[in-house]
């Protein structure tokens, strides 16, 4: 049984929820990988021609997407202290001071 492709617009979408989701990990680690999963997940439905297979990767995408949601929470729940190499917010202070 197959079913229809999903449009470009709904990949699309998918795709920026799920960087938004994976951005949304306070550890580092999770954030990056799910960052460069997603990226490689959604290259290969880009370069796949055979329709059939996008819907199979769309589906798996969207059942990843929720468990991806459900570990972002945890990890913000749970997250650990701020690694040396994530961007550190600099403490600005006044020159006439």
């Amino acid at each position: 049984m197959s079913s229809a492709p999903p449009s470009a617009k709904s990949i699309l979408q998918l795709y920026s929820s799920m960087l938004r989701t994976s951005k949304s990990f306070s550890s580092y680690n999770f954030r990056e990988y799910f960052l460069r999963r997603t990226k490689s997940t959604f290259r290969e439905i880009q370069n796949e021609q055979d329709p059939a297979r996008v819907a199979a990767l769309y589906n798996e995408s969207v059942k990843e997407h929720t468990v991806l949601k459900r570990s972002a929470i945890v990890n913000q729940l749970y997250g650990g202290w701020t690694l040396a190499v994530e961007k550190q917010k600099l403490k600005r202070e006044r020159s006439d001071s």
